[in-house]
């Protein structure tokens, strides 16, 4: 499978880099610019070394079909960036040594790290196999999703599927790898979310899927009606999301409890308690005496049947508390009543904890629906909301950036920590970088002296406060200033103060929001704040986080638009600054950009040389060191560790890649060349078995008499102009080659032979004695003979040709040929493309004879009458070993030609014809002087006479004058 589905980036379109660790330019923009690339080619995964980063598309994506998770099963870390990838290249090894393997998925609000997690835990059930009790863990993974948004999730400015609480999910493994159980850990749940929300939120989906999905019958038992009836979901005037259907995901709800356990009888009163905290937000109150009354006693009855408490003792809880009285060793409990709003914010902390216990049962509910025995190996997936900003910032949101900050701080340590130990281990020299180390701004919120932090000083007005609701803000407020007014990372006004944290500086108001956790909790102790209790639970998750080696999902979200394809340059590039996206590359960086294990660098790039392909056979680090030398990597551009090599800059590396992709290239273009031929062979056997199928039993004429081209050029002259340059630039070139002169010495010398309709060429190469190119090898003009004057050429069985000159005298050349090219060259009649080959011309009393013997004679019947062939003389040479091959019957009609003339005895040789006198051709007398441009072009005098041998449309004539052919512009003359 491994080999199977090994990602190549052959034919898959690049855009950007996948790992950002090699961008040539380290910087916000170079950072950004990447991603853009990326993200408008729906790239929307990219890589920072081990850590993954995550744009929201806001789209569905062809990303995490099934298709896709079996692709990356067997994939590596060269493959594209993909959720499923990062988790199953860091699972084997955790679950084989026991170790956690947490995924922490971080971004701001709306960047997509529910999604990321939900697939990452659909990958891990879809992988893995299992029985009953299998299938079973793995149902409750993947429907415990819908409960858990339903409940814990809301609809904000900024995403319209915000989660609104973290979450810790583990799947534990048996030693098969099986998912055989689970856990959820919640933390942060947004608890003021039911009482209150910003312009443009609802509240929990959970609400309007019940005010929307119930049926009639619960519609009447639970009070239900429209949500603007609801004072707690009336204040933000929101109530429907986009794409969300709550009557259909309200079904999907209640399935999900039915998987997780719940009972029907449960689920009523779930659903039940959820009513009652509608309703008992439109209890209100007035004021009697300085005292808080209820306004209108009918909104009592409703919220206290769901509840199913008395009525009266909810008027007494609200209006009114109880308290301890120490005085002389005695204590006494007093009720204290309540004013307005002092009521009002104990209705909503009612309203808030009951939500909050609901929640946490749920949770419990799907824990015990995956609860095993004993914990083996587990992979975990946090799941937290991102930081947040808005424009009125609570508790929430101070104890939310809290939380990420001190996620933040991990991710630095953990990050050079895991680069040190590398570096470590395998024995490589790096320099540490500078980085900002946040654990300043973790300490002024988290120290409990020295000085102490926010939350620590809150803690303290909590419980020197708690009696009296009066002035606590103030108080708050006038002790941070107070205590940690001058540190660097605060500042504050009137009302409210700024933190100033790795991701931004958010205001956060005082707004009487400080209420004990545990409001039951024992009168003579100091209850359990929230703040103390979130502080707990972040430093539980940051211990745990710290025994693991976490893999990184870091999410942006793109723009606030919540559309596709929208890019919010500067919402993106501040995302990147406060995710330390810059100081992440550095880290990795700092040392090596690239680095491989020996046997996954040999196999990548052992295409590179012989010895190292198809596969290197020795010591895996001397083929490392061998493939480096082979492309000339300087040695300061890498070190070899025990068992990786390290590759210090993107640009090496770059090289590597470019000299890989060519050899490739290089091998399919051999490929495809064998393809094309095999495929035109294939086609012109087909034709050339149609064409005899179509003169089968029909042809007359000889055989082999079928029309063969003739190409003659078999140096390629188109592409050497150091030997096209000798020739005319409007001369043809009917025959081209490379043949082998013997000089008188017998030696070999190689020429190059080019024949046009005018001139045989014979080329050579000299060096040059002296200029400035002395030494080099250069074509010059050996010969350049008129094809006039060639009296005859003949061909011998001994590859030789014979060409005899007439008054330029006598010429002996003995080239090599090959017989297929001279049969193709002297073929029987038919057309010629590319050249005619010798021909004469019609004014030439020279006479060119070509003749073809063949050694390999068809044997034939003897003519009836005829006689014995004389005995030859003893100065008639037998040249039967220079005959060439078979000439068919074309050859054989010649033999018998020949055969009828008497045998040439040593007589005198017949006296040559007399030639035949010349036609008289027109003339035609210069108008004015012309100096030829070209070889093949005639200068000329005014007035002087030029015999016309052909005219010509295109206004250039043929002529001749004082002996010599060639072109000439006609509307230079004018005729006689």
């Amino acid at each position: 499978i491994k080999e199977r589905y090994h990602w190549q980036t052959h034919n898959v379109k690049q855009s950007g880099v996948d790992d950002m660790v090699l961008l040539a330019k380290i910087s916000e923009d170079a950072i950004v610019e990447n991603l853009k690339k990326r993200f408008m080619d729906d790239y929307i995964f990219t890589y920072i070394g081990p850590v993954l980063i995550s744009v929201n598309p806001f789209k569905q994506l062809p990303y995490f079909t099934d298709r896709e998770i079996d692709l990356y099963q067997g994939a590596v870390m060269s493959s594209h960036p993909h959720p499923p990838l990062d988790l199953a290249l860091g699972w084997t090894g955790p679950l084989q040594e026991g170790r956690k393997l947490p995924s922490l998925c971080s971004g701001e609000s709306g960047a997509g790290k529910t999604v990321a997690a939900k697939y990452i835990m659909g990958y891990v059930s879809k992988v893995s196999g299992g029985g009953p009790k299998v299938q079973h863990v793995k149902d409750i993974i993947l429907k415990s999703n819908p409960l858990l948004e339903a409940f814990g999730n809301a609809k904000t400015v900024r995403n319209n599927n915000s989660s609104r609480f973290g979450k810790y999910f583990e799947i534990q493994f048996s030693r098969g790898g099986e998912p055989d159980g689970g856990k959820i850990s919640n933390f942060l749940l947004e608890k003021s979310r039911v009482v209150n929300q910003n312009p443009g939120e609802r509240s929990f989906h959970i609400y309007y899927q019940l005010l929307e999905g119930a049926s009639p019958e619960q519609q009447e038992n639970l009070g239900i009606t429209s949500p603007d009836y609801y004072y707690y979901l009336n204040q933000s005037a929101a109530y429907k999301v986009d794409d969300m259907n709550d009557r259909q995901e309200f079904q999907e709800t209640l399935a999900a409890m039915d998987v997780v356990g719940v009972s029907g009888e449960e689920q009523t009163l779930v659903l039940q308690l959820v009513a009652g905290i509608l309703h008992l937000g439109n209890i209100s109150f007035r004021e009697s005496g300085n005292y808080a009354v209820v306004e209108s006693e009918d909104f009592l009855a409703f919220p206290a049947y769901l509840l199913g408490i008395d009525q009266d003792r909810l008027r007494e809880k609200l209006t009114s508390r109880k308290m301890d009285s120490k005085w002389g060793g005695r204590s006494e409990v007093i009720d204290v009543t309540l004013n307005v709003e002092q009521a009002s914010f104990t209705r909503d902390a009612l309203a808030k904890a009951l939500y909050a216990r609901l929640f946490d049962y749920l949770v419990d509910a799907v824990n015990k629906a995956m609860q095993k025995d004993h914990e083996e190996y587990n992979i975990g997936v946090l799941d937290i909301y991102g930081f947040e900003i808005f424009q009125k910032n609570g508790f929430e949101q101070f104890c939310i950036n809290f939380v990420n900050e001190k996620l933040q701080q991990i991710f630095i340590e953990l990050t050079l920590k895991a680069e040190q130990e590398e570096y470590v281990q395998e024995g490589i020299r790096w320099s540490p970088i500078d980085y900002f180390n946040n654990k300043v701004v973790c300490d002024l919120i988290e120290n409990k002296v020295n000085p102490p932090g926010v939350m620590s000083i809150l803690d303290d007005v909590c419980a020197t406060m708690h009696a009296k609701g009066e002035g606590a803000d103030q108080t708050l407020l006038q002790k941070l200033q107070m205590v940690i007014g001058t540190h660097p990372h605060f500042n504050s006004w009137n009302k409210g103060f700024v933190v100033h944290h790795y991701a931004g500086k958010p205001t956060n108001d005082i707004n009487s929001n400080l209420f004990p956790e545990n409001l039951n909790a024992e009168k003579k102790g100091r209850p359990t704040t929230a703040s103390s209790k979130i502080k707990k639970q972040a430093n539980n998750l940051v211990d745990t986080l710290m025994k693991c080696t976490p893999h990184y999902i870091r999410c942006i979200k793109p723009n606030e638009t919540k559309r596709p394809r929208d890019w919010e340059e500067s919402r993106v590039k501040h995302q990147v600054e406060y995710l330390g996206l810059r100081e992440n590359i550095r880290v990795r960086r700092a040392g090596y950009a690239y680095r491989r294990v020996f046997q996954k660098f040999l196999h990548r790039y052992a295409i590179l040389t012989p010895e190292t392909w198809p596969a290197w056979r020795g010591d895996e680090r001397r083929g490392v060191v061998h493939l480096l030398n082979s492309v000339n990597m300087d040695p300061d551009q890498y070190q070899l560790g025990r068992s990786k090599v390290f590759i210090k800059a993107p640009e090496s590396l770059f090289l590597l890649e470019e000299m890989r992709e060519r050899r490739y290239d290089g091998y399919a273009r051999v490929i495809q060349k064998a393809w094309r031929k095999h495929v035109a062979v294939r086609k012109y056997i087909r034709m050339r078995e149609e064409a005899s199928n179509i003169l089968l039993n029909k042809k007359e004429r000889r055989r082999n008499s079928i029309n063969r081209n003739f190409m003659g050029d078999y140096v390629g002259l188109e592409s050497r102009p150091e030997l096209r340059c000798f020739v005319g630039r409007r001369e043809r070139v009917d025959f081209a080659d490379t043949v082998v002169k013997y000089d008188r010495r017998f030696k070999t010398v190689k020429r190059d032979l080019i024949l046009t309709p005018r001139l045989l060429y014979l080329i050579g190469r000299e060096k040059v004695k002296q200029g400035p190119d002395k030494g080099t090898i250069k074509e010059v003009l050996k010969r350049q003979i008129e094809l006039e004057r060639i009296q005859s050429v003949s061909l011998r069985m001994g590859l030789c040709l014979l060409c005899e000159a007439g008054a330029c005298g006598s010429l002996s050349l003995r080239p090599t040929r090959k017989d297929m090219r001279k049969s193709r060259y002297l073929g029987g009649g038919g057309g010629v493309q590319n050249g005619s080959g010798i021909r004469t011309r019609p004014r030439s009393q020279h006479r060119l004879s070509m003749v073809r013997q063949s050694s390999m004679d068809q044997p034939s019947l003897p003519r009836q009458g005829a006689s014995p062939r004389a005995k030859a003389l003893p100065a008639q040479l037998n040249l039967d070993f220079m005959n060439v091959p078979d000439q068919g019957v074309a050859g054989l009609q010649r033999r018998l030609s020949k055969e009828a003339k008497p045998v040439p005895g040593g007589g005198r040789a017949k006296p040559k014809p007399k030639p035949k006198p010349q036609p008289h051709l027109p003339r035609c007398r210069a108008l004015y002087a012309y100096d030829a441009q070209d070889t093949d072009e005639l200068s000329f005098n005014a007035n002087e006479l030029i015999e016309i041998l052909r005219e010509d449309a295109s206004g250039w004539w043929q002529g001749r004058i004082r002996g010599k052919e060639g072109l000439f512009p006609g509307n230079y003359v004018e005729k006689l």
